[in-house]
């Protein structure tokens, strides 16, 4: 996952590529395709229970007892030993992973690859959404001082309504002649920002190709042929 997700946008942020990590192979994402796969949870082992259901037993409330490793919780008064237990969620998302780990162990490399993307990859992730920039145009300033490129100037676009109780500006993020980034908003504030926003995703969602190499793929064939990675210098931290 990670290597796909560097491969496909290079220039990622550290804390979006984390998130992104995080949507597709979380233990939400995780326990979310477990329940599309109609994992099933029975309570407690019985005999009329199907053997092949997910089956616990909830623990009771209050001081737990003595497990096998008869640790301590930090928070617990010094006597009060306690069991490990984990919730329905966790338990399907283990399930999951345990699932792509025996594909991999029985199948190989290839297989699970091919697992993994129908079942992870075919997810749709709006990785956009994820970005949270504190002082976009600071940072998209900083952004074309490091790159050389020319300092970036907002320039009013267009307008409508502007004495109106619903304004909308449109506003242009321009280094030297080539428009980078554009944002409409209730205000010429507004919308600066949010063109500069534009802009910063426009650079950090930058993709090489529809089909990117993986590193990866030499593990099946080392002899196949192989396409490097972009490496980029990193985001700009201001």
């Amino acid at each position: 996952m990670t290597e796909w997700l560097l491969c496909t946008y290079p220039r990622l942020p550290t804390e979006v590529l984390s998130a992104a990590l995080s949507a597709y192979t979380g233990l939400k994402a995780l326990a979310a395709i477990g329940r599309e796969w109609g994992v099933e949870s029975a309570f407690e082992p019985k005999a009329d229970v199907d053997a092949g259901l997910l089956q616990f037993k909830r623990l009771p409330p209050g001081p737990e007892e003595a497990g096998a490793a008869g640790r301590y919780k930090p928070w617990q008064q010094r006597g009060e030993k306690w069991t490990d237990g984990v919730t329905e969620e966790e338990a399907i998302a283990s399930f999951v992973a345990s699932t792509f780990a025996g594909v991999y162990l029985h199948e190989g490399i290839g297989p699970v690859k091919q697992f993994f993307r129908q079942h992870v990859l075919s997810r749709r992730l709006d990785v956009d959404k994820l970005f949270n920039f504190v002082q976009p145009t600071r940072e998209l300033s900083s952004l074309c001082s490091r790159e050389g490129f020319e300092p970036p100037v907002a320039r009013h676009i267009s307008e409508s309504g502007r004495k109106s109780i619903a304004p909308v500006f449109v506003v242009g993020v321009y280094s030297g002649l080539e428009k980078i980034g554009e944002g409409h908003g209730g205000s010429m504030n507004e919308a600066r920002i949010r063109a500069a926003v534009n802009a910063l995703k426009g650079w950090y969602l930058y993709s090489p190709a529809s089909q990117v190499d993986l590193p990866s793929k030499t593990d099946d064939d080392p002899r196949a042929s192989f396409r490097p990675a972009m490496i980029d210098v990193g985001e700009v931290i201001v």
